[in-house]
């Protein structure tokens, strides 16, 4: 053989060893959440489809990572969650766990999560207490979570003048988790927290609740719900003519998804927060339409928006790591600031915080629309270090320790 055809021979099986090489890291993400249920608008397929976007627009596989996204539905049962993500990671060989909506659930896969030494990215659940006294070196809590909520909207109606409040809670660990964070916002702030009441999940009826409410005079009617009981929750407060009588309703999590369910004539004026919001800017457009085409028309709302961006961050931490090592790929993440077009600039906090700002959004008028989507304006941009919980004030045992 002589020198020309070696160097060939040299060359093509450097390129093959390089190509098994790139091959070899193999990443597959579980998208978790409510498929069919009361939260499937928030989650649910959007979600998954977000997940996929985000693998293409990283361009895995021209960057040497093969990338599988899968989709179960949880139904927003703890039992079922958690038997999902131990078939995932013992059998199924899932490396990440995505969105997982409604907090009892994602509580549990947490703590899974942690003993399996896998990763979750949470999206969809909103209990502080994910990067509270339950934290995990395992997990990201990236797009909202009920601090943030009781800040930017409980916050916002009490220097409006709500300062007496009642509580319609959904009876499980968000809806416990939201009233409590935002009561303590709003007794911080002056106000008097005059009652609750504990709502099942999920319900279609709300109407003795309401009636309690009501008697109760408070000012503000704080809903610690979400999803369809939230949509049901705003309807029958029409019907009962709550809001005509004096008293106003805080949605303390609303999601587009539920202003269009609602209609602006019901939902006008509703104030809420959410940390991305589809219309904000040319980039949010943009990427928004694509997931549009994707998802019948509809635009996404921030849980979805946060399945994207974190999978975007996810895959820049195992390129740069040429691994999915939990750990090297958490302290990846953890080190290197985020930075994508739905949520900005940002960071993730040793307690696992995605740091990002948050809008306070008020649902406009009929005539104020420009077409279906166009529900929100945005009255103030918060930023992150006022919206979410100082590190301070944390009970992570993390902080400090990273």
């Amino acid at each position: 053989m002589n020198r020309g055809m070696l160097l060939v021979a040299a060359t093509a099986a450097t390129a093959f060893a390089t190509g098994v090489a790139e091959a070899q890291v193999t990443v597959k993400l579980g998208v978790l959440n409510d498929r069919s249920g009361v939260y499937s608008d928030i989650g649910g397929e959007g979600s998954a489809v977000a997940a996929r976007m985000a693998v293409e627009d990283f361009k895995a596989a021209e960057k040497g990572l093969k990338v599988e996204v899968v989709a179960a539905d949880h139904q927003n049962k703890p039992d079922v969650g958690s038997n999902i993500a131990r078939q995932w990671y013992d059998q199924d060989g899932v490396d990440v766990i995505l969105d997982v909506p409604t907090s009892s659930v994602a509580l549990a896969i947490n703590q899974i999560t942690r003993d399996k030494n896998k990763i979750f990215l949470n999206s969809g659940a909103a209990s502080s207490d994910l990067t509270g006294a339950q934290c995990s070196p395992n997990t990201v809590h990236w797009t909202y979570d009920t601090v943030q909520l009781a800040n930017v909207t409980g916050g916002a109606m009490v220097r409006q003048g709500g300062n007496t409040w009642f509580f319609l809670t959904a009876d499980y660990a968000f809806g416990h988790a939201l009233e409590r964070d935002t009561a303590a916002v709003v007794t911080k702030n002056g106000g008097k927290i005059v009652g609750s009441v504990k709502t099942p999940f999920p319900s279609n009826d709300f109407s003795s609740f309401l009636l309690q409410a009501q008697a109760s005079k408070a000012k503000v009617i704080g809903l610690a719900n979400a999803g369809g009981d939230t949509v049901n929750s705003i309807k029958q407060a029409a019907e009962f003519g709550i809001t005509q009588g004096g008293q106003s309703l805080a949605g303390m999590l609303v999601f587009v998804n539920d202003v269009q369910a609602l209609g602006l004539k019901t939902a006008q004026g509703l104030v809420f927060s959410e940390t991305f919001y589809w219309d904000e800017n040319d980039a949010t457009r943009a990427w928004s339409r694509r997931y549009g085409e994707r998802m019948g028309g509809k635009m996404p709302n921030m849980t979805n928006a946060g399945v994207y961006s974190s999978v975007l961050h996810y895959l820049k931490a195992v390129e740069a790591e040429k691994s999915k090592d939990p750990q090297k790929v958490m302290a990846r993440m953890k080190a290197t600031p985020t930075d994508d077009p739905l949520f900005g600039k940002g960071s993730v906090r040793s307690d696992g915080r995605k740091m990002h700002d948050a809008f306070l959004l008020e649902v406009k008028k009929p005539e104020e629309s420009k077409g279906p989507w166009d529900v929100a304006k945005i009255l103030a941009k918060v930023p992150a270090e006022q919206t979410f919980r100082p590190l301070a004030e944390s009970n992570c045992p993390l902080v400090g320790k990273s």
